[in-house]
């Protein structure tokens, strides 16, 4: 017949374990690390930068234009009507404007007008530029002035300002400048032809002063927006420079060189120029890189606390679990424990009462043996209700000055005849020079005969029984020899744990409740002492209390553990 399999605890156990924590657990760990491999791959974090670089960056172009055309538009209300223009009213101008280094108008029936910064024509480079402006302006205004009038028709259909730029580059010693040149339409008289002005930025004023405060104003407002970390890196820095060159025309003071992460070809005021931003003191690629980084380490840590606390779980349920089966196993020995002395008692006094016995030597016996009995099961009950006691927190010792010699004597006497039964050879060692000491006679003695038990239960072959009581130092120790079964280095810590049992086959076929050596040492811990026990298997064991002279507690005889 095929056998039925069942599932036990552990494995109900487990497999919950599994279903509620561990698999939802795992699916979302691996989701995490999928997802955090995805951006990793496909470079979100740096897209995502990039996208808010680009902003930035037509912002920037945005605010330059808007800039540069109120300059421009300052000029343009101040110059003088076509009519009325001079060389001497445009010079005036300049004066008033430094900003712009050179000024002109056209008008096909009074032809070109270009004029310079004086105070500055004594510059060879500044005179170089002034001329051939001149000269490239006015063949410029010849083959393009009807274009550029449609062109400012056009502005004006669409609402826009009749305005537009482009762009000049000079030399400045071994490098080039920048200057933009800006066209604007002039106000013109009736049945006069249409005049165009222009106005040249200072490419010196532009590199000193504008792109730098420019740059500074955007700069300030990156930083406020976005805080950088305790060393300064993280915020944006911005570069500008001609298109086409690699050095920066203006840069803002932060920017560490480097190649940047966005660039964008200005297209308003400023045509022929490039802006470029890049974090300062790292790159797109190692913050994203140290985003993945940091992202898995958080994963796997919290991963690690996860199965911690899984594993913590698993342990603390096993123990209870452990603990159930203990509580079942102690209330199936008592249950035994009970019964034996019980049984005996009954047996006995059945004998008694029917009077079937023939001497008074066997009445006496049977008396001894109801009467030995009697102090067993009250001995096992005690021991249950201390427990109960002690585990509901509500365990009282009543110190007093006592004689623990005499204690000690009376106690093993009283247990002499069970001893000798056993077929033990017994051996008593107590000094005569004990001094009295503070302690519960009640739970010291029941802890003598616990450990006595002990020594019975577990002796098989070799039966010997020492009891030694004596000072040393600052305390009283009492000593339980017994040449029994031993017990393991690995396991003579837990045996004074409640339940506990040693897994050797003697103990387990003797009964036992497995509280004994649990309320020992509670009862000397309540006296301020320590037990400990030396043995080793198949060479008996040495149990060892050690109580201090004095004494467990002081002031009130009642105390509670």
């Amino acid at each position: 017949m095929k056998k039925r399999w069942h599932w036990n605890e552990r494995t109900r156990l487990v497999l919950t374990l599994e279903l509620a924590v561990v698999l939802p657990a795992a699916a979302l760990i691996i989701f995490s690390v999928r997802h955090l491999r995805s951006i990793q791959r496909d470079r979100q974090v740096e897209a995502a930068i990039q996208r808010d670089f680009y902003q930035v960056l037509a912002i920037a172009d945005k605010h330059m234009s808007e800039k540069a055309h109120e300059m421009v538009d300052q000029v343009r209300r101040e110059f003088p009507p076509a009519s009325a223009a001079c060389p001497e009213s445009l010079d005036r101008l300049l004066e008033r404007h430094p900003y712009a280094a050179h000024l002109f108008f056209y008008n096909p029936d009074r032809g070109m007008v270009f004029r310079s910064q004086r105070a500055r024509m004594h510059e060879p480079d500044f005179c170089t530029e002034s001329a051939e402006l001149e000269k490239m302006t006015a063949g410029e205004m010849k083959v393009d002035y009807d274009w550029i009038v449609k062109k400012f028709q056009e502005m004006d259909s669409k609402g826009k300002p009749p305005m537009f730029c482009e762009a000049n580059t000079v030399r400045r010693g071994d490098r080039r400048g920048y200057e933009s040149i800006a066209f604007f339409r002039l106000p013109q008289a009736s049945g006069e032809e249409a005049t165009i002005g222009g106005m040249v930025f200072d490419a010196e004023y532009l590199r000193d002063r504008f792109f730098p405060d420019m740059l500074l104003s955007l700069i300030s407002r990156n930083l406020a927006e976005t805080p950088s970390d305790q060393n300064g890196r993280g915020h944006a820095v911005m570069m500008l420079h001609i298109k086409g060159e690699s050095y920066p025309l203006a840069k803002s003071a932060e920017w560490d060189g480097g190649a940047p992460e966005v660039e964008r070809n200005l297209e308003g005021a400023f045509p022929g120029l490039t802006l470029a931003i890049k974090l300062q003191g790292t790159t797109l690629a190692s913050l994203g890189q140290h985003f993945a980084h940091t992202s898995f380490l958080v994963l796997g840590g919290l991963s690690l606390f996860l199965a911690g606390g899984i594993l913590l779980t698993y342990r603390n349920v096993m123990k209870e679990m452990a603990l159930a089966r203990l509580k079942s196993d102690f209330v199936s020995n008592v249950s035994h424990e009970l019964r034996t002395p019980l049984s005996l008692i009954r047996l006995y006094a059945e004998t008694l009462e029917m009077g079937r016995l023939s001497s008074r030597e066997k009445y006496q016996e049977y008396y001894c043996i109801i009467r030995k009995e009697s102090e067993r099961l009250t001995a096992l009950i005690n021991n249950i209700l201390d427990f109960s006691r002690i585990e509901a927190g509500g365990k009282e010792y009543d110190f007093r000055e006592t004689d623990i010699g005499e204690l000690a004597h009376n106690t093993l006497e009283s247990y002499r005849y069970q001893i000798e039964q056993h077929g033990f050879a017994f051996e008593e060692d107590i000094s005569g020079e004990l001094p009295s000491i503070r302690i519960d006679r009640e739970a010291i003695a029941r802890s003598l005969i616990n450990l006595v038990n002990n020594a019975l239960k577990y002796s098989q072959n070799e039966k010997y029984l020492g009891v030694k009581l004596y000072r040393d130092n600052g305390s009283v120790k009492l000593e339980v020899i017994d040449h029994g079964i031993g017990i393991p280095p690995g396991e003579q810590q837990k045996i004074f744990d409640k339940f506990y049992r040693v897994g050797d086959p003697l103990v387990h076929n003797t009964k036992g409740s497995g509280l004994g050596l649990s309320l020992v040492r509670h009862i000397v811990r309540a006296h301020g002492g320590e037990v400990s026990v030396e043995s080793a298997p198949g060479q008996g064991s040495k149990f060892i209390i050690a109580l201090p002279l004095s004494g467990g507690a002081s002031g009130d005889n009642a105390t509670s553990a």
